[in-house]
């Protein structure tokens, strides 16, 4: 499993990788630098807002989640386990 940091800089690594791209293409397209750039600029808020709002709305659907599994009464409260060695068994007084 890697690590959130990890995760960050892969996610921020491909949003420039994209972004430089998206400024390749729209330079090519306008022959303008400054088009491309303010083009690329736009993609790049444009795409985290829709990638945030795509993110809430598959948070709000249950489809392809795992529910979530209760644990059992012996898994809360396991039984105590006696040593089998132990021939007498723990005695408790009335009067405490």
């Amino acid at each position: 499993m890697e690590t959130t940091i990890r995760s960050l800089f892969k996610a921020v690594s491909w949003r420039i990788t994209g972004t430089f791209a998206t400024f390749g293409v729209s330079w090519l397209i306008t022959g303008t630098a400054a088009v491309a750039a303010t083009i690329a600029a736009t993609e790049v808020v444009a795409k985290i807002v829709l990638y945030w709002l795509h993110e809430r709305a598959w948070n709000r659907t249950t489809w392809g989640k795992n529910k979530p599994r209760l644990p059992s009464p012996q898994q809360i409260n396991p039984a105590p386990t006696l040593d089998k060695k132990t021939t007498k068994r723990p005695t408790r007084s009335i009067y405490t």
